[in-house]
């Protein structure tokens, strides 16, 4: 068999594995949330366990370790920051009406000299929406426990799929190399180097830019929580935890951040301090980000452009749900690399070359 009819053949056969694989994933989504959870969490943590291995820990214990590790720095993180942000939010919430008249007496006669644009807002209205939603807001805790006491099956099916994440990591870390050396013996011999070139390809693109932005996502929450803290925002803790873990979505974090960041600044009635002290931690916030952390540490030779995630993101969610969220990104850097195998091709292909018209015209 010729080269070039065994490329096409390896890329019509990894074609079809390609739709039936989409086609059961769409099939089985309502039932692979905690399995995708764990995939991730794995694929994160993975490089622990081969470290802890390289340095003579037993698989079984170095897997249950970096478990036991993860776990505990998740639920300390929330107890830690929940209760905090909770209580931040709640206090944000019945401070609205403040920040509509705020608005209406300093904001408002500036906007509307300079641009000739009415920004009046209704005070007494927002007054009367937050009295009405009020005590549904400080008793949410209470209410969703008591939705939880209703709902028995909902909740049984939610603690089944959370205490399943950890056994399916548990395995996934603990079997990896075996399964990937049988599935590595399923590939046809005849394809397996071009077949792990594409996957070690992939696995380059998303190790880089899935464990490089987690680390992003984490000094960035960091950074604003501490510069907002300086500044004299009273809501620094929430609003710069969010801004950070926001970071995964390009534009929208760091949007969605300021704007929040504003209006507890705003909130404080104390002048134009604040509202100076959130620009300066957001431009240089935007600065580090841009030219020294995004760089460093997710790399700029990976090719996921923020557009790119951004709409991976959306369809997946749309099609998959939550599920297709956990995936998007995964899927985005399969995409990428067959994209560029197709450009590959494609530039040496005998019809952008024009071979076949100059043997025509020879001819």
């Amino acid at each position: 068999m010729n080269p070039p009819r065994a490329d096409r053949l390896q890329t019509a056969a990894w074609a079809a594995v390609g739709i039936a694989l989409l086609a059961l994933f769409y099939a089985l989504s309502p039932i692979l949330g905690p399995f995708a959870v764990a995939a991730v969490f794995a694929y994160i943590f993975a490089p622990a366990v081969r470290w802890l291995v390289g340095h003579r820990v037993p698989r079984p214990l170095a897997v249950l370790a970096v478990i036991l590790g993860s776990g505990s720095i998740l639920v300390i993180l929330l107890l830690v920051l929940a209760p905090t942000v909770y209580r931040e939010a709640i206090d944000l919430f019945g401070r609205l009406p403040e920040l509509a008249e705020h608005i209406n007496t300093r904001v408002a006669p500036w906007i509307e000299e300079r641009l000739d644009i009415d920004l009046r807002l209704d005070a007494e209205s927002a007054r009367a929406w937050i009295a009405e939603h009020w005590g549904a807001a400080r008793d949410l805790v209470p209410i969703v426990f008591g939705r939880l006491r209703q709902g028995g099956l909902a909740v049984i099916e939610f603690l089944a799929n959370l205490l399943l994440v950890p056994i399916v990591m548990f395995y996934l870390l603990q079997d990896g190399p075996h399964i990937v050396s049988r599935l590595r013996r399923m590939v046809p011999r005849p394809m397996l180097p071009r077949t792990l070139r594409i996957v070690h390809d992939i696995d380059s693109v998303l190790s880089e830019f899935l464990r490089g932005q987690l680390s992003v996502m984490a000094l960035l929450a960091i950074f604003y929580s501490v510069g907002l803290w300086l500044a004299g925002v009273k809501f620094a803790l929430p609003v710069g935890v969010l801004t950070g873990l926001l970071a995964f979505i390009p534009f929208v974090g760091f949007g969605a951040g300021l704007v929040m960041a504003i209006l507890a600044a705003l909130l404080q009635a104390e002048g134009w301090a604040p509202l100076i002290g959130v620009g300066v931690v957001y431009s240089l916030g935007q600065l580090i980000e841009s030219y020294l952390l995004t760089p460093y540490l997710v790399g700029e030779r990976i090719g996921l452009h923020p557009l790119a995630v951004i709409f991976a993101l959306m369809a997946f969610g749309q099609l998959f749900g939550f599920v297709g969220v956990l995936v998007a990104l995964p899927a985005s850097a399969a995409i990428l690399v067959g994209l560029r195998e197709l450009r590959t091709a494609w530039l040496a292909s005998r019809i952008y070359r024009g071979e076949d018209r100059t043997e025509e015209a020879e001819g």
